[in-house]
């Protein structure tokens, strides 16, 4: 499976990694990816889904059918 957070879409960004002499190399920043079940009450049902720790405090937050119906109008879900 890819490395996307499938409510945000966050993927890998690609930058600089910097050596004491000031040496630049390429390299990846990876969004910190967990797997997660949340039950949603409107559909009866258990899904799992990867999603970054952040999106994580946000479903905290907001509620996972607040966060997924924000997620359907922005066209982020992949679920």
């Amino acid at each position: 499976m890819s490395r996307v957070c499938q409510i945000t879409g966050k993927r890998p960004r690609s930058g600089n990694k910097v050596s004491h002499a000031h040496n630049k190399t390429k390299r990846k920043f990876y969004p910190n990816l967990q797997k997660k079940r949340f039950y949603i009450p409107e559909e009866d049902r258990w899904v799992t889904i990867k999603v970054a720790t952040s999106t994580l405090r946000t479903i905290n937050k907001n509620g996972i059918s607040n966060v997924l119906k924000s997620a359907r109008a922005k066209g982020t879900l992949t679920i």
